[in-house]
């Protein structure tokens, strides 16, 4: 390859999983976190490796190497949904980027741009560093295979350059575990083939013969033979959509009737591209530069009733303070209308139930109609999340992350909104209490699950679960435990103990 071919930039930014859920969760990122996929750590924290938890640990040992680990399911879209905001910035610098996978893309070199291409990743460095990824690294190459393999020998926030032509010469002393095939790799160390040089000397004929396609092709990667470079991406299109007033409108009927065509030309420019918007975020500014702003979701999509509604319920919500000068319209959330459309034996929501919950909200009030979701908690009433129709609710406690003491499944159908007073008696008919050490002072032989009750005998029983709440304050600690009892009724509990006083929370129905 001569040195006026094109050349391949990568943006490598390592452990993009937990980046991502530190971003989106708003975690801190002195956390040891680690993200499994398959029982095994897919990637982790720097807090955690410097514990002793690596990349493809089992969930038991990466624990037992750190006991505060906090251990959290792969979630791919998450990923890439946080992804798009680093190929967004990028994009700003350099058009042709290609997202490889989330926290890795490539693009073709702006080197005369810049003055060189340590320059061009150095001012790429800086922007995305200015929007909050602070871990980057890139390689430059005349491959796509040889410029990744540089990237992850880049300092943080520097870049590493492969002279042109010399490709070949720095994978030579690679380890051949960078090929992405452990069992061609684990078959090519039994032989004794260490790095990609020695990995590139075995003959062409050979390797054909011997390892197929596959490994045909990972030897021409070997060899520096790899041609590929960025092929881009199409940048979305920009949908916001605006409506400007003058002089200023002060009051909601006219603003929102002067607002319909433009959420018109909305839904109908997301129609064209064949998509639709389930995530908009409705922008009002006044004439004094007072900005109002709050986001929307839909349990389906926007049509163009869907958004003028929002857009009148927000101005009651938070009415401005003087006469409206703007209107602003901003997809967040834009989707494939065949992945939202009617499936062909009725699988979408229907569209009779959309109108009609739309129709009661309006007349109740945006807060009349609620749905109910899971939030992580201990309690089952902190899990419930009621949030008004057609929004998503902000959870304020992660589903995903553990929550030591609760209740295994399956949930209790019924939650009460205030625990009623229970006992639990043991055979001699004295309470049973939980003792300091979190154990039960006798067995369960009959329990009351509030005081108008009869005694009902104790069928089966579970527990304890164990919780040390607000232990690091005095005054609020709390050391508590929770049982599931079923009558001989065949009515089962959810009960709750703090030493001798018993709470019945929810029923299993």
């Amino acid at each position: 390859m001569t040195a006026s071919a094109p050349r391949t930039m990568v943006v490598w930014c390592p452990d993009w999983p937990v980046t991502a859920l530190l971003e989106e969760e708003r975690l801190s990122a002195e956390l040891p976190v680690a993200v499994l996929s398959k029982g095994l750590v897919h990637s982790c924290s720097p807090a955690a490796r410097a514990d002793g938890v690596r990349r493809g640990q089992r969930r038991r040992d990466a624990v037992s190497r750190c006991p505060e680990l906090v251990l959290v399911d792969s979630q791919p879209e998450r990923d890439a949904r946080v992804f798009e905001r680093v190929l967004r910035t990028v994009e700003e610098i350099s058009p042709g980027v290609e997202a490889l996978r989330p926290g890795l893309a490539a693009l073709p070199v702006p080197s005369r741009y810049y003055g060189g291409e340590a320059e061009a990743a150095a001012v790429v460095a800086e922007r995305l560093v200015a929007t909050g990824t602070w871990d980057c690294r890139f390689g430059v190459a005349d491959g796509l295979f040889a410029a990744e393999q540089a990237a992850r020998l880049a300092a943080v926030q520097d870049s590493r350059v492969v002279p042109p032509g010399e490709s070949a010469a720095f994978l030579a002393g690679l380890e051949v575990g960078v090929l992405e095939d452990p069992e061609l790799v684990s078959l090519l160390r039994r032989m004794g083939i260490h790095t990609l040089g020695d990995f590139a000397r075995l003959a062409t004929a050979d390797v054909a013969t011997r390892f197929g396609r596959t490994g045909l092709h990972l030897h021409r990667l070997a060899r520096g033979e790899d041609r590929r470079g960025s092929s881009g991406r199409t940048p979305p299109p920009e949908l916001t959509r605006e409506v400007s007033f003058a002089p200023g409108l002060e009051t909601i009927e006219p603003i929102a009737f002067s607002s319909r065509e433009t959420a018109s030309l909305l839904v109908g420019e997301l129609s064209r591209l064949g998509q639709v918007c389930t995530g908009l975020r409705i922008e009002v500014e006044t004439e004094d530069g007072w900005q109002g702003s709050r986001r929307w979701s839909h349990p389906r999509w926007f049509s163009e009733v869907d958004v003028v509604d929002r857009l009148r319920w927000q101005l009651q919500a938070e009415p401005a303070p003087d006469p409206v000068r703007t209107v602003r319209f901003v997809p967040e959330v834009v989707e494939s209308m065949g992945s939202t459309g009617d499936g062909l034996w009725g699988s979408a929501p229907d569209e009779r139930i959309e109108r009609g919950m739309a129709r009661v909200q309006s007349l109740v009030g945006f807060d009349g109609v609620l749905t109910p979701r899971v939030q992580g908690g201990r309690q089952p009433a902190e899990r419930q999340l009621l949030s008004p129709w057609g929004e998503q609710g902000t959870a304020t406690r992660a589903a995903g992350l553990p929550w030591p003491g609760r209740i295994p499944p399956p949930a209790p159908t019924r939650v009460f909104a205030e625990p009623a007073p229970a006992r639990v008696l043991a055979a001699d008919g004295r309470p049973v209490a939980l003792t300091g050490r979190g154990l039960v002072s006798a067995e369960p032989v009959g329990f009351q699950p509030d005081h108008g009750s009869p005694v009902v005998p104790v069928e089966a029983w579970a527990g304890p679960w164990p919780i040390d709440a607000s232990w690091w304050d005095p005054q609020h600690a709390r050391q508590v435990a929770r049982f599931q009892l079923v009558g001989t009724d065949g009515s089962a509990w959810l009960l709750v103990v703090e030493g001798d006083r018993w709470w019945t929370e929810a029923r299993y129905d």
